[in-house]
């Protein structure tokens, strides 16, 4: 099978149990960047890079918006605010300059939880939203006879990405859906053209840091709609309008 011009990174934001909730951050948030693997080798990856040499003076860290945030190694130095506001003043220029396509899911875990008595997974139905709209999108692109990887950030650190229990479940939930096995699809919604790639946390994919930056910055607009998000500001361009000028937020499901 002749490999997509397409590739999709993938990351998360919260978590997909229903059993304890965090009132403060009731969703899961599951985003899909798609890059143009030319422009990603040619534009994202490159300018990425080129940040860390500017801020680093190597490129060996990984970006992860949690411990950018939280100011931990290696951005402590983000304590001061002066360095902090010229930081990501720099991230978010790289950010609105990266070309890719954004489709996300956002799962309202405690709405899910009242509006249903058997509530499915929310990573699984978030996964499930995402992958439909990608095929609809790789198809608009006539792509839809090419092997297109999703890559995913192993979800099981102390195991080889790929083989541990978590890793394992998500593959299993991922192969019955692009075999078209599950209840929620239609008839005739397999997705046979899709694999997934498991990478480690540690590894230094800037499609993967590109993700891990977007995917809580989402979820926080949908949290608190009225509060300023520069960060989002940036995204909803990039969020897929549709093949036939859908309009914005095709590309975003919330549910319920």
């Amino acid at each position: 099978m002749a490999f997509s011009d397409y590739v999709v990174y993938v990351d998360e934001s919260g978590d997909h149990s229903l059993t304890s909730i965090d009132e403060n951050y009731p969703i899961f948030v599951l985003a899909f960047c798609i890059f143009r693997k030319n422009e990603y080798a040619a534009v994202a990856s490159r300018d990425l890079q080129n940040f860390k040499f500017r801020w680093f003076g190597h490129d060996s860290h990984v970006l992860h918006e949690s411990d950018i945030v939280k100011r931990r190694f290696p951005f402590a130095f983000l304590d001061y605010d002066n360095i902090r506001e010229r930081f990501m003043s720099d991230l978010n220029g790289v950010l609105e300059q990266t070309p890719m396509t954004v489709i996300t899911a956002i799962i309202r875990k405690d709405a899910l939880k009242r509006k249903y008595v058997h509530p499915e997974n929310p990573y699984q139905l978030a996964l499930l939203f995402c992958l439909e709209k990608t095929r609809e999108f790789l198809r608009h692109k006539c792509e839809s006879a090419q092997e297109c990887h999703i890559v995913c950030e192993s979800r099981s650190p102390r195991e080889k990405p790929g083989r541990g229990k978590e890793d394992r479940e998500l593959e299993l939930e991922f192969r019955r859906i692009v075999a078209g096995h599950h209840p929620l699809q239609d008839p005739g919604g397999a997705m046979p053209d899709f694999d997934i790639v498991f990478v480690s946390k540690q590894a230094n994919s800037a499609g993967l840091q590109l993700a891990d930056l977007i995917a809580r910055p989402i979820g926080l607009r949908i949290l608190r709609e009225a509060q300023r998000n520069r960060a989002f500001d940036i995204i909803e361009p990039k969020i897929w309008r549709g093949g036939h000028s859908h309009g914005w937020p095709y590309g975003m499901k919330v549910f319920p």
